[in-house]
């Protein structure tokens, strides 16, 4: 959500903003013009409150003084019924203008770079070796399904397509995985571990910027609620409605929860194996600071992802996404992309945001700083790291010519000391 003081002071500035998002329309203009009609509304409203305040005032004393109060009180009906319905007419400005701030996505950061898609994204980084193979490598699908212990035909019987059931030792990779990245996490980057609602209301989906605009892509109820794309929901959302101390900042959390999304907007694309899944296990990360601070604490929080790949000694890029690929709630994204030997090619296994204060503003999620005066906390979210992507990871970097799958060190204690998955 904007600041409309901000958009007022300065719409074109605004409006540039909303361009580098590929927005060409000066949103600024309907904005401006459905606050103005709300401040005239207000104004009204508050004149003829104060006109309604001396009118009973008139009215008391006429009684008093036993005289006519008849065209007091019809004064006093006709105002009423105005009143009436200039309430009523707030009300939808106020509907207006908020659907209006609600529907475009934050300013961006000055650093991120210009370009309409992903071609556009700016490496920042590369780290590690990729492994030379004596053989050619093949996909997790092809592995996973060689061993018997992936299984998306069973999976399709139970819930259709873009889910998969694992067994055995995959099954066990799995939840050693999540377990390992919670641990480090908790024990070394000092995030608090939290067990969060994995159902959502509608307020918590538009506090994090899920609603309005991504409905499609979400999973909702028969009672109206939400199963979340990302533990993010929940664990910002703990911040809505608040005013922190700012000795509480910067407050970090994680969580490893399942997350649901319905990939409307991907048909066709990776139908083959775990990479585009509706339910899919990850490690969230979330920190919620005072704003000069949020700068850094976005470098830490992709800093703490960066760790897990590097103590699964899997090679990883960091990317700074261009202003057509960042995300709706995002000001600057950090992009960590992991190679897949099976594919010869990087792909996203986590994303850290800062949104600065564009949540906060949405849910109400505030701080008191030095000078006592509450003021928007910034939000940042990450993933830290996507478990089942970097299962997927796992499998492809260490395979074996004969099909079985080499343990990571950091991992095998999570296994029970075991070193290899063989069929």
């Amino acid at each position: 959500m904007h600041d409309i003081k901000a958009i007022r002071e300065d719409s074109a500035g605004f409006d540039q903003a909303m361009f580098r998002r590929g927005n060409v329309l000066q949103p600024s203009i309907s904005i401006i013009a459905s606050d103005q009609q709300r401040r005239a509304v207000t104004a009204e409203l508050q004149e003829l409150q104060t006109r309604r305040n001396a009118l009973a005032k008139q009215i008391g004393e006429a009684k008093r003084a036993k005289a006519d109060t008849t065209g007091l009180e019809l004064e006093g009906s006709t105002l009423r019924n105005r009143m009436e319905t200039l309430e009523a007419d707030l009300l939808h400005h106020e509907a207006a203008l908020r659907d209006r701030l609600a529907a475009l996505p934050n300013i961006l950061d000055a650093q991120v770079p210009e370009g309409r898609d992903e071609t556009a994204n700016r490496i920042e980084k590369t780290h590690g070796t990729l492994r030379n193979f004596p053989f050619q490598p093949k996909e997790h699908f092809e592995l996973g399904e060689a061993l018997g212990l992936m299984d998306f035909a069973a999976a399709a019987k139970l819930a259709g397509t873009r889910f998969t059931i694992l067994r055995g030792a995959l099954a066990r990779l799995e939840r050693a995985l999540g377990q390992f990245m919670i641990d480090i996490h908790t024990s070394e980057h000092g995030y608090t571990e939290t067990a969060v609602p994995l159902l959502v209301n509608d307020a918590a989906m538009f506090g994090t910027g899920q609603l309005p605009k991504f409905a499609e892509d979400l999973f909702k109820t028969t009672d109206g609620r939400w199963l979340i794309p990302t533990a993010e929901v929940s664990l910002t959302n703990l911040a809505a409605g608040e005013i922190l101390p700012q000795s509480a900042l910067p407050m970090r959390l994680t969580a490893l929860t399942p997350s649901f999304r319905a990939e409307a907007g991907s048909a066709g694309r990776d139908v083959r194996g775990m990479l585009r899944q509706h339910q899919f296990q990850k490690v969230e990360l979330v920190s919620i600071t005072a704003p000069e601070d949020s700068d850094a604490e976005h470098e830490r929080m992709t800093r703490c992802a960066e760790t897990i790949l590097e103590r699964l000694e899997l090679p990883y890029r960091r990317m700074l996404l261009c202003a057509g690929d960042t995300g709706f709630s995002a000001a600057k994204t950090y992009d960590l992309e992991v190679w897949l030997p099976g594919q010869g090619m990087y792909r996203e296994i986590s994303s850290c945001s800062n949104t600065r204060a564009f949540q906060a503003r949405r849910m109400n999620a505030r701080y008191r700083g030095a000078d006592n005066k509450p003021d928007f906390v910034h939000t940042l979210n990450g993933s830290g790291v996507a478990v089942g992507r970097a299962l997927i990871a796992v499998l492809e970097t260490y395979q074996n010519e004969d099909g079985s799958i080499t343990i990571p060190a950091a991992l095998r204690p999570y296994m029970g000391g075991l070193e290899k998955i063989e069929k």
